[in-house]
């Protein structure tokens, strides 16, 4: 399957109306700084383009809460920062609680609460300020 269909499945399960389906996979492509692959094969990307279709197919459908572990594995440093100043317009605007496991130093910064473990404890758990966008 193409970019586009990968993208595509969740919203083709839902039994979305196709218009809604292109509309929705093209926005969320964009987003994510794929709308020129749409038509690509996944094995023709990079690791960081592969990881992006894989997020564009987890935001797709605009879940109400996304689990996302390592978000940012493979990503420069300027596709990580569009990422995750998506992530914070989904959560602003949509309302997506994001849950984020990760071990990227870079992400903390986005974060509203921090947990921290360590050998499968917590040794952290804070509220934090985030960055204004």
């Amino acid at each position: 399957k193409t970019v586009s269909d990968n993208v595509a499945l969740p919203l083709m399960i839902a039994g979305l109306r196709y218009s809604e389906i292109r509309k929705r996979v093209r926005a969320a492509l964009d987003k994510v700084g794929l709308l020129e692959r749409e038509k690509s094969w996944p094995l023709a990307l990079s690791g960081g383009e592969q990881q992006r279709v894989g997020v564009a197919r987890a935001i797709v459908s605009m879940p109400p809460m996304l689990l996302a572990d390592e978000p940012t594995a493979n990503l420069d440093s300027h596709s990580m920062e569009r990422l995750m100043a998506h992530f914070r317009e989904l959560n602003r605007v949509h309302k997506v609680t994001f849950i984020i496991a990760t071990h990227d130093q870079r992400v903390m910064r986005w974060a509203d609460r921090l947990i921290s473990m360590e050998d499968g404890q917590i040794i952290r758990d804070e509220l934090v300020c985030t960055i204004a966008i």
